[in-house]
C-alpha cells in the first residue's frame, strides 16, 4: 500500500511538470500564433512527445488510482466480514458466582470450627451429641454449597460457549 502511495506520488508530480511543461509551450504558441513570425525553441514534436507522455501518465494514474479503490473495498469488506465473525461476550451472572463462593466460604469455616469443638471435647473424652450433629449439619452445608457453586460454575461455561457454539453452526451452514 505504501509502494502504491508513493507511486501515485510520484506520477502526480510527473504529471503536474508535463502539465506545466505543455502549459509554458501552448502560452508561447498563442503568442507564436498572435505575433506573424514564428518563434523559435517551439518543437510541435516536442509538444506532441510531452502531450503523449501526459496522457500515459494520466493512464498510469487512472489504473494507480483503481487498485487503489478496489484494495479499499476489500479492505472495508474483509472488516465487516470481521466484524460479523466477532461473537458477542457472554452473559455471565458473576454476582451469582461471587454469592456461591462466600457460600461455600462460609459453610467450610463452620465445618471447621465443629471439627475444632469436636477435637477438644474428644480430646477431654467427652463424646457430646449435639457436636456431633453440628458437625453433620456443617457438613451438609458445605456439600449443598459446593454443589451450588459448581451448578453457577457450570451455567457459567454454559453462557460463555453458547455464542460460539451457534456461531460454528451458522458457520457450517453457510458453507
Amino acid at each position: 500500500m505504501t509502494q502504491i502511495n508513493e507511486l501515485q506520488h510520484r506520477i502526480t508530480a510527473a504529471l503536474d511538470r508535463v502539465a506545466q511543461g505543455v502549459a509554458q509551450m501552448q502560452e508561447r504558441a498563442a503568442q507564436a500564433s498572435s505575433q506573424p513570425a514564428p518563434q523559435p525553441g517551439i518543437d510541435p514534436e516536442e509538444v506532441a512527445r510531452l502531450n503523449e507522455a501526459l496522457d500515459e501518465e494520466k493512464l498510469a494514474n487512472a489504473q494507480l488510482e483503481e487498485r487503489v479503490r478496489k484494495l479499499h473495498e476489500t479492505h472495508r469488506q474483509e472488516l465487516e466480514a470481521a466484524k460479523a465473525a466477532v461473537v458477542p461476550a457472554p452473559n455471565v451472572d458473576v454476582a451469582a458466582l461471587d454469592l456461591e463462593m462466600q457460600r461455600l466460604r462460609q459453610s467450610n469455616e463452620m465445618l471447621r470450627a465443629t471439627n475444632e469443638e469436636m477435637r477438644i471435647a474428644l480430646a477431654e473424652n467427652v463424646g457430646e451429641p449435639h457436636l456431633i450433629n453440628k458437625a453433620m449439619l456443617a457438613e451438609l452445608e458445605s456439600l449443598r454449597a459446593a454443589r451450588a457453586l459448581e451448578a453457577a460454575e457450570t451455567k457459567a461455561i454454559l453462557a460463555s460457549l453458547t455464542p460460539l457454539i451457534e456461531a460454528a453452526v451458522q458457520t457450517e451452514e453457510a458453507n
